[in-house]
C-alpha cells in the first residue's frame, strides 16, 4: 500500500511554499527566474525587501514564492516580480 503523503511530509504541507518579499543575490544580473534558497533572504513586508536591497552590490528586491524543492533535491525561489 503507498503511504499518505502527509505521513511523508507532514500535516502542514499548506504552509510549506508561501509568496512573499525577499532579497535575492544576483551579482550576474537580473535575467533569471530560479533561485537557489542560499541567494535568498525573506523579509516580513516590501518595505524591510527594499530597504535591505543593495542594487550596485547585486541584491535586488522581488517577490518571490518558495522554497520548492527542485528535482535535483536543491531548494529554489521562483522570481514573480522585481520590486526595485
Amino acid at each position: 500500500m503507498a503511504e499518505a503523503i502527509t505521513s511523508l511530509i507532514g500535516d502542514d504541507a499548506a504552509g510549506i511554499v508561501q509568496t512573499g518579499p525577499v532579497v535575492i543575490y544576483a551579482p550576474a544580473g537580473r535575467n533569471r527566474k530560479r533561485f537557489p534558497d542560499n541567494c535568498v533572504t525573506t523579509y516580513p513586508d516590501e518595505a524591510a525587501a527594499l530597504a535591505a536591497a543593495r542594487p550596485d552590490e547585486g541584491y535586488h528586491a522581488a517577490i518571490a514564492s518558495g522554497p520548492s524543492r527542485s528535482s535535483e533535491g536543491y531548494f529554489l525561489y521562483y522570481l514573480l516580480r522585481w520590486l526595485d
